[in-house]
């Protein structure tokens, strides 16, 4: 995880003359809900204009009513890119990735041997199951996605199993793993703003996560009942020859899934694991289908467009490469920018502060903990401030009522990590419709885990009784629990 400044303003930071009236802070809230409900949902135009728009009057709030200079601003907005400069280049790269593992025939032979040991019965709750094991193994949801995660749209596809479904069974899977990972960035990223200690973290979390993906699994097993059936005559078939008649599908094609992950293993950060995963796809590109040099870094700049005769498998495997992110880029560059300026003009510390406010009890504080989170990640765009901003203005008021450290800790990682997906502007969910080819209203109804982990959380937190890892610091908390 790249060293990032943990220190967002607090509601005492800001200059009194500077500090917006919770009408102030409403002003920007409301106009991002305006523009993005009406720009996107009605007028159905992509969200870069409505975040362009939500930008200038946060900005003009910022200036001209709140007194804030350009400069002002313009650090906030660099603060908040650079926060998520690590997640900007990981989509460079995992379109590039993915380009590199189809011309390696990589994600082809997945989707081939898939095809041949999948039903559509259990295909749903295999995949969130895998899913979450490799994401646990190298601690990174979005590694996962972006590589067996698209071999299984393929796999899915290929069954009768519509996209979405497998795209929110991937998701579930993913995010569970990656919460419970001691590799994980998130994971860590909680531990270190809440000081908590990093497995008394996890064991906190483990029961409620445990609990949301156990029912996600049920769930896909009765949604996989009622979505398979009989695949028509001679599909798979059809497809697996396909794959066979364009691509080696030799063992060796799966030479840069080996490295990535052998790398992701060994603890190596993402980037350079998957920077290292473009290399042996375009390594395995030249030596196992054939292709000369010059076209395999062809196909990472300019991506692939395969005639298998086939036209379902030639739009599963039809890929933008590094050019073809640009799109995707420019949104999360948006919303970066404006959560930024929302953190700098003091709309997130002062909106945290009316919550605390509000707070009349142990209980009341969790659930609104979990809360935050959420809508955080909602006009933030980005993972890591749903975390740092309740993480740190939160933390005196768990002391207060005498909850422990991994009280705020599992509220914070329960409610926020799962739940950015679900907003089609931020940053992980522009990342995952990028890499799955599908929207993020389409999948977000399948995505299950992604509801039920902040569900468990405020279910156990309203029943009561003790939290493991409250109780391993030797303190009694009533509010509470994941058992």
């Amino acid at each position: 995880m790249p060293s990032l400044n943990l220190e967002p303003l607090t509601y005492e930071d800001i200059p009194a003359d500077r500090r917006p009236s919770l009408l102030q802070a409403l002003v920007p809230v409301l106009g991002i809900v305006l523009f993005l409900g009406v720009g996107s949902g009605y007028l159905k135009l992509a969200p870069h204009g409505p975040l362009l728009w939500s930008i200038v009057l946060t900005g003009a709030v910022g200036t001209y009513w709140l007194g804030y200079s350009w400069d002002d601003l313009y650090e906030g907005l660099a603060d908040s890119l650079l926060m998520g400069l690590q997640a900007i280049l990981i989509l460079f790269v995992i379109y590039a990735l993915i380009a590199t593992w189809i011309s390696a025939g990589t994600i082809p032979g997945l989707m081939y041997y898939g095809l041949a040991v999948l039903t559509p019965d259990v295909f749903l709750p295999a995949t969130a199951l895998l899913a979450m094991a490799v994401a646990f193994a190298i601690g990174s949801s979005w590694t996962t996605a972006g590589t067996l995660g698209v071999a299984f749209i393929g796999i899915g596809a290929g069954l009768g199993v519509p996209e979405p479904m497998t795209a929110g069974a991937v998701l579930s899977g993913a995010y569970a793993g990656d919460k419970q990972s001691p590799l994980s960035d998130t994971t860590n990223l909680a531990a270190a703003v809440t000081n908590v200690d990093l497995y008394d973290h996890i064991r906190a979390m483990r029961n409620g996560t445990v609990l949301a993906f156990g029912l996600s699994v049920l769930l896909y097993a009765v949604l996989g009942l009622r979505s398979g059936g009989a695949i028509p005559a001679g599909r798979v078939a059809e497809i697996q020859g396909a794959l066979a008649g364009t691509y080696d599908l030799s063992a060796l094609v799966l030479l840069p899934l080996v490295v990535t992950f052998g790398l992701a293993l060994y603890g190596v950060s993402a980037l350079p694991t998957l920077v290292a995963g473009v290399f042996a796809g375009t390594f395995a590109t030249i030596l196992v289908q054939g292709r000369s040099f010059t076209a395999a870094w062809g196909v990472f700049l300019d991506g692939t467009a395969p005639e298998t005769g086939v036209t379902l498998v030639n739009d599963l495997l039809a890929s933008g490469g590094l050019s073809g992110s640009a799109w995707t880029i420019s949104i999360v560059v948006a919303a970066l920018a404006l959560g930024g300026l929302l953190e700098r003009t003091g709309v997130l510390a002062v909106l945290a502060h009316s919550f605390a406010s509000a707070v009349r009890g142990p209980r009341s504080l969790v659930i609104g903990t979990g809360a935050s989170a959420i809508l955080v990640n909602a006009f933030s765009a980005q993972q890591y401030m749903s975390i740092v901003v309740p993480g740190l203005t939160l933390r005196n008021l768990y002391d207060e009522y005498g909850l422990a450290g991994e009280d705020l800790s599992r509220a914070i990682e329960s409610a926020g990590t799962p739940t950015g997906a679900l907003f089609p502007w931020h940053a992980g969910a522009v990342y995952m419709s990028a890499v799955f080819g599908v929207g993020t209203l389409a999948y977000a109804p399948y995505y299950f885990f992604a509801f039920l982990s902040p569900l468990v959380l405020f279910a156990t937190t309203l029943l009561g009784g003790r939290n493991e890892g409250t109780a391993g610091s030797g303190r009694q908390s009533p509010a509470t629990t994941d058992d």
